[in-house]
C-alpha cells in the first residue's frame, strides 16, 4: 500500500482506495446520482465494489449508473428509489432493499440539500433537518438487518465544518417558534448528522459496527443548487478567514477522499464516532475555526436527546 501518512486536503477518493481491494464489499451510498455521490460510488466501484446508488430522480440515477459501469468496468452498479423527504419512501427504499440485498458493509450517507428557502417535507418536518437528519435516521435503522450481516460494517453520515453555524435547538427543531434562517437550519441539520453518529457508535459498536461523521470540505456541487453569488462568496470568505490564506473550493475527486477515508481505512479501524475531514480525525474544539469540531456535536448527552427526538418524529423505537 502507497505512503498514506501525507493525506490531506487534495488527496483524491481515488488515492484513498489505491490498493484497498473492495471485491465481495456493498456500498449503499444515498445521493449518488450526482456530485459526491457519484463520485464515491465510482472510486468504490472501480476497487471491486458493488455499489447501490439510492436516489430521488432515477433517471439521473440511471444515467449515473450507466456511466459509473462504463468508466469502471464493474456492471455492479445498481439503482434504487429513496426521497429522503418523505418517510413512506424511505420505507419503501428500506423494504425493498432488505428483500433484495443480502448484506451492506459501507453505508455512506451522503445525500442532503443545503440553505435552502423554508420548506417542509412530506411529513411536515423542516426541510433540512427532515432530509439531511431525520430521512437518514429512519433509512439507516431500517436497514441495520443488512448492515448487520456486513463484514466489519461503517456508517459514515455526511455532515459539514458548517455544523459550526448552530447546534441542535431539542424543543424547536422545525423552526416554529423562531425565525427561520437558512444558515442556521443547516448547521443545525449537519450537527445532527454528527450526534447521529455519536448514537449508532454507542449502540453498535459491540457488535463491531462503527460510524464516523465527515466534512468533505468546500466544493461546488448540485448541493449548491439554491445558494446565490452572495452565498458562494460569503462561504469563500468565510473558508478564506478561517485557513488564514486565500483558498480555493475542492474539486469533486478531492471532496470525495474523506468519505472513501471513513468507510474503509484500517488507520481508524474500531475508532468510531468522530468527525473526520481532510483524511484525519479533527480535534474537539470550540476556539478553533478550523480542523475542529465543537464539543456539542459531540457530546453524547445530546447524542442520547436526538436519538430520543428522532424515534419520536419517526414513530419507531429503535433499540440495539
Amino acid at each position: 500500500m502507497a505512503d498514506r501518512s501525507n493525506f490531506g486536503a487534495t488527496t483524491t477518493a481515488g488515492e484513498v482506495l489505491e490498493g484497498i481491494d473492495l471485491s465481495g464489499k456493498t456500498a449503499f451510498i444515498t445521493g449518488g446520482a450526482s456530485g459526491l455521490g457519484t463520485e464515491t460510488a465510482r472510486a468504490m466501484a472501480a476497487r471491486g465494489a458493488h455499489v447501490i446508488i439510492a436516489a430521488r430522480d432515477l433517471g439521473k440515477a440511471e444515467a449515473a449508473a450507466k456511466e459509473i459501469r462504463e468508466g469502471s468496468g464493474s456492471d455492479k452498479v445498481d439503482v434504487i428509489a429513496c426521497d429522503l423527504a418523505s418517510l413512506d419512501s424511505v420505507r419503501e427504499c428500506a423494504e425493498a432493499a432488505n428483500a433484495k440485498y443480502e448484506k451492506i458493509d459501507l453505508l455512506i450517507n451522503n445525500a442532503g440539500v443545503m440553505a435552502c428557502p423554508q420548506g417542509e417535507t412530506a411529513d411536515g418536518f423542516e426541510m433540512q433537518f427532515g432530509t439531511n437528519h431525520v430521512g437518514h435516521f429512519l433509512l439507516t435503522n431500517l436497514l441495520m438487518p443488512l448492515v448487520e450481516k456486513g463484514d466489519n460494517p461503517r456508517i459514515v453520515n455526511l455532515s459539514s465544518r458548517g455544523h459550526h453555524f448552530d447546534t441542535v435547538h431539542f424543543d424547536d427543531v422545525n423552526f416554529e417558534n423562531r425565525d427561520y434562517e437558512k444558515w442556521m437550519s443547516y448547521g443545525q441539520s449537519k450537527t445532527a448528522n454528527i450526534m447521529f453518529s455519536v448514537g449508532l457508535e454507542k449502540r453498535l459498536a459491540d457488535k463491531g459496527i462503527h460510524a464516523y461523521a465527515v466534512h468533505p470540505g468546500g466544493i461546488q456541487t448540485n448541493l449548491g443548487r439554491h445558494l446565490a453569488q452572495e452565498d458562494i462568496a460569503m462561504l469563500l470568505k468565510r473558508m478564506e478567514e478561517n485557513a488564514g490564506e486565500s483558498v480555493a473550493f475542492k474539486t469533486v475527486e478531492a471532496g470525495a477522499a474523506t468519505t472513501c477515508f471513513a468507510a474503509t481505512a484500517p488507520e481508524i479501524e474500531g475508532q468510531g464516532g468522530v468527525y473526520l475531514e481532510d483524511c484525519h480525525v479533527a480535534e474537539v474544539d470550540d476556539e478553533d475555526p478550523t480542523g475542529s469540531v465543537k464539543s456539542y456535536a459531540v457530546d453524547p448527552d445530546n447524542a442520547e436527546k436526538l436519538w430520543t427526538l428522532s424515534e419520536k418524529m419517526v414513530g419507531q423505537k429503535f433499540g440495539y
